[in-house]
């Protein structure tokens, strides 16, 4: 497989698990409004649990064909170790989102709804740090 071929597949995969990463925290916005609908709030928690656990692998797809192009390639720079520092905020976010619903379905509280949604869109500011850093490739020295 080529480069290209290769970098291709890791940005699909990479988008998919983005997906996950978005929509996980708005399932738990939506089980904190749900209120006294218990088919409602089963069938969020019945889409939540499939989508931690379909991010879980898009993740682990897009990690080993990050890794081929940073290993294989030899893709290296200062703006790629900054790079894997906001892909692990947002994995640390998307494990703590799951680890939330977990929690939910054993009948614990979720945080206020404004809570929720305030941390709904972290990954959305962290994810622009991330593009920057891939399209611009800035010369950073640690």
């Amino acid at each position: 497989m080529t480069y290209l071929w290769i970098k291709t597949f890791h940005v699909v995969f990479v988008m998919a698990w983005m997906a996950a990463v978005f929509y996980l925290p708005r399932i738990l916005v939506n089980l904190a409004e749900v209120g006294d609908q218990p088919d409602v709030r089963n069938r969020l928690l019945l889409m939540g649990g499939r989508l931690y656990r379909f991010g879980h692998f898009v993740f682990g797809v897009a990690f080993i064909l990050g890794l081929t192009l940073w290993l294989y390639f030899d893709i290296d720079g200062g703006w790629l170790y900054l790079k894997l520092v906001l892909v692990a905020i947002l994995l640390i976010h998307f494990t703590w989102s799951g680890r939330l619903l977990k929690k939910v379905e054993k009948g614990h509280p979720l945080p206020s709804v404004q809570r929720l949604r305030l941390l709904n869109e972290l990954p959305v500011v962290v994810l622009i740090g991330v593009v920057y850093l891939v399209l611009a490739k800035p010369d950073i020295s640690f």
